[in-house]
């Protein structure tokens, strides 16, 4: 039996007056994922997010977060959901230690040391061992944010969700951030926005793609990369006439792509069985003598370039 989605919307839409800020959102983010919810300034990401956290009322649709409604259940829900908003407040005066000792006298109520170690714990987690009593007035940008993933956590809750978490970071905290995300893959789900499309590269995989306040694209990474079909690129020199021939034969084998540049010419093979072509597909290329296979690999697409194609697409088609 298929487990059921964490999140999950229906119609999903917020309007202010005439001004539609999300429009007929069907949503599905399933467990255990990382789940990069793309799109530029303006696409509806921080409205979806105040939406699923209660934070405001749908103008229509419905959504459910492990099968409580938005609506009637906000409270149910919030006590299995962690969540960063895109510029965490903290009291200057407090240090990363008492801040989250705070936060924790709303979640715990049990022993002092098992709240010290939890604590402790999170403090490792994001690397702040070593400032953790240190005032957070004098942290760094990347720091409150390692801080706020560490305060959103500290309830062990089975939905992460964060707002736009490596937006204003220079690169160095950017990477500490999805480092941290990372080790939260085997905990919980990550439902995090963005509009780095590196980041979501890096560690998504899935992926939510909106625009101007509509879903574009959802599904895993990797679909979304290869179109569904994995492909591989050949370099290679010489005739190759009869290997071309003998790759048709290959049932696994969906299509080839051919394009010649300075002497030398470029296969892009797409395939049905990925399995069989990692195995087989080399071998394949390199028992023809007639041909110099000069550089071979799994087909490598930015996301850059796949969103670009969509969101431009999606503009078009209105």
């Amino acid at each position: 039996m298929a487990t059921p989605p964490v999140i999950a919307t229906t119609g999903l839409s917020k309007r202010y007056g005439a001004t539609a800020a999300l429009e007929d959102l069907h949503l599905c983010v399933p467990r255990h994922a990382i789940c990069g919810f793309l799109g530029p300034n303006g696409a509806g990401k921080t409205t979806t997010i105040k939406l699923l956290l209660g934070l405001m009322r749908p103008s229509a649709g419905t959504g459910t977060i492990f099968g409580h409604d938005i609506v009637r259940d906000s409270l149910a829900i919030r006590t299995r959901v962690g969540y960063l908003p895109q510029q965490p407040a903290f009291y200057p005066e407090l240090t990363a230690r008492e801040t989250l000792r705070f936060t924790a006298s709303f979640f715990y109520h049990g022993p002092s040391h098992l709240i010290e170690a939890r604590i402790k714990e999170l403090l490792h987690l994001v690397g702040l061992e070593a400032k953790a009593d240190r005032a957070v007035g004098g942290f760094s940008g990347g720091e409150r944010q390692r801080l706020g993933i560490a305060q959103a956590q500290l309830n062990a809750p089975d939905l992460l969700i964060l707002d736009e978490p490596a937006a204003a970071l220079d690169p160095l905290g950017r990477r500490d951030v999805l480092t941290i995300m990372e080790r939260l893959r085997s905990q919980t789900t990550i439902f995090y926005s963005t509009h780095i499309l590196d980041d979501v590269q890096q560690v998504s995989d899935t992926v939510v793609i909106m625009h101007q306040g509509r879903l574009v694209r959802q599904g895993p990474i990797t679909a979304l990369l290869h179109g569904g079909q994995p492909c591989f690129t050949v370099t290679l020199s010489g005739d190759s006439t009869a290997l071309t021939q003998r790759l048709s034969q290959v049932p696994w084998i969906a299509q080839i792509s051919v394009s010649h540049q300075n002497g030398t010419t470029e296969w892009q093979i797409a395939v049905d069985d990925e399995a069989s072509a990692e195995r087989e597909l080399f071998r394949l290329l390199a028992q023809d003598a007639q041909v110099t296979v000069h550089s071979y690999g799994r087909t490598t697409v930015e996301l850059e370039t796949i969103f670009m194609q969509l969101v431009e697409g999606s503009s078009h088609a209105r």
